[in-house]
């Protein structure tokens, strides 16, 4: 198994609070179909979503962003404990989904090939969940590289996904 992200001062890490049992959090943050209506951040989309969520399986992701340009990811799930917590390796990849450098999308040579998320998913109050995302790098590198901003966008779009969810239970 890869090494887990370590708790120091310097790792990435985000954390929001959604308005949502944590059963519907945990649907829209693995389920295709909404998974493809938040992936990106502010303004992209997500016209290809394929996951096979189990230990083992893949995930390839494309975000397209306003102009056109597309960004591919791809991984792995390492561990997955049902509504609790999703282990999982990420990559860049081509449209066929094959792992590439960093580089094949203009980031420089010190940007990791390979990341590994860990996501937590925890009930808080009544109704409400909180998610937290701790990646194995450091939190100045994913500010350097728009990481941050990025998925904190993409979780303002998580948000509205729930409620797209929840509109339909």
């Amino acid at each position: 198994m890869p090494k887990l992200p370590s708790e120091s001062a310097d790792r990435f890490v985000l954390e929001r609070i959604f308005h949502a049992p944590r059963d519907m959090v945990w649907r829209a943050w693995t389920d295709p179909k909404y998974v493809s209506l938040w992936w990106g951040p502010k303004g992209f989309t997500a016209p290809v979503c394929r996951i096979d969520f189990r230990v083992g399986g893949r995930f390839l992701l494309c975000m397209r962003s306003p102009s056109g340009l597309e960004y591919w990811n791809t991984g792995e799930y390492v561990e997955i404990r049902e509504r609790e917590k999703i282990i999982l390796t990420m990559c860049f990849a081509d449209a066929n989904g094959n792992s590439v450098a960093p580089s094949y999308y203009g980031f420089p040579e010190s940007f990791p090939e390979t990341m590994l998320d860990i996501v937590i998913f925890e009930s808080v109050q009544a109704g409400k969940t909180k998610v937290t995302l701790r990646r194995d790098h450091a939190e100045s590198l994913a500010s350097q590289f728009g990481e941050i901003e990025g998925w904190n966008q993409s979780l303002d779009k998580f948000a509205s996904a729930l409620n797209v969810l929840l509109e339909n239970v």
